[in-house]
């Protein structure tokens, strides 16, 4: 196994920068990734996580279908991209927790030489940074400690590993529903585009706000009166406008449920409240 680097944000002995580490994580308080990783069944979470959790789920009894559409949702857009547009490159940024089928085991389960940058700024992802940096011999994977709004910081790292004259699939698997401002939202998504050349697509997902769901609002309003960090609905339409100058793969800004769903005898899947799509630089 091989990775660029080790995961950054650390400095000093390797004591210290654990215990720095450690010192950013609020146990106190739940947390967004980790109740999703609660959600998807997984172990690093905690107490105060699991309550939240258990209660937007009284809300809203499907919360969990979201955390496990999005999840599928990453990994049919990664096989698609890899397998049929060529893709060997990803920016990942809003990681989240490790889990099954993390970007870099997709990828690199199609093409070993694939490469990816993780970004995320969550002080328990971090702790478990070295999970997405077990990359095949073939290719390479980092791990960045930033925020997503220091783009020229992300960008400057991320080319370490990544090469830019060549396409890139920026991942953004719900993380700009963290910024509240939607022409900041928006700008930094396209700051990030610009930067990368044709041939690169946008993966992007987004928890909306629609009269056919009320208890999703309820539960995002139970979330941002007792958790961290704060999330933003907003409407499919303004949720395709992420996607604004770039070509759409179909079938476009739906539901992540239904985005090319794997075939079943089920019929078309249920419709979450977590809408995505995929778009192409030309």
């Amino acid at each position: 196994m091989t990775a660029s680097s080790s995961p950054q944000g650390a400095s000093g002995s390797p004591q210290d920068a654990a215990a720095a580490v450690r010192d950013r994580i609020n146990t106190a308080q739940p947390h967004t990734a980790r109740i999703w990783n609660y959600w998807l069944g997984g172990k690093d979470n905690y107490a105060v996580d699991r309550e939240a959790g258990d209660s937007i789920r009284e809300l809203h009894p499907g919360i969990g279908d979201y955390a496990r559409a999005d999840r599928l949702f990453l990994g049919r857009a990664v096989r698609h991209l890899v397998a049929d547009c060529g893709v060997r490159q990803f920016l990942d940024i809003g990681t989240g927790l490790p889990t099954a089928d993390n970007t870099h085991e997709v990828a690199q389960r199609i093409a070993p030489e694939s490469r990816i940058v993780y970004v995320d700024n969550d002080p328990l992802v971090l702790t478990h940074a070295r999970a997405l940096l077990t990359s095949s011999p073939e290719g390479r994977t980092d791990y960045l400690d930033a925020d997503m709004r220091d783009v020229d910081s992300v960008l400057e790292h991320a080319a370490k590993t990544l090469d830019f004259s060549r396409p890139v699939a920026l991942m953004l698997l719900g993380v700009v529903i963290f910024i509240e401002d939607d022409q900041e939202a928006l700008g930094l998504v396209r700051r990030v585009m610009d930067a990368l050349p044709s041939g690169s697509h946008l993966v992007l997902s987004h928890t909306i706000t629609s009269p056919a769901m009320p208890d999703v609002d309820a539960a995002v309003a139970f979330w941002n009166e007792h958790g961290t960090p704060k999330l933003t609905q907003r409407t499919p339409e303004q949720v395709a406008r992420f996607f604004d100058g770039l070509a759409l793969l179909d079938p476009g800004v739906v539901s992540c449920s239904r985005w090319r769903p794997d075939p079943t005898d089920q019929g078309e899947p249920d419709e979450v409240a977590m809408f995505g799509g995929v778009a192409r630089k030309d």
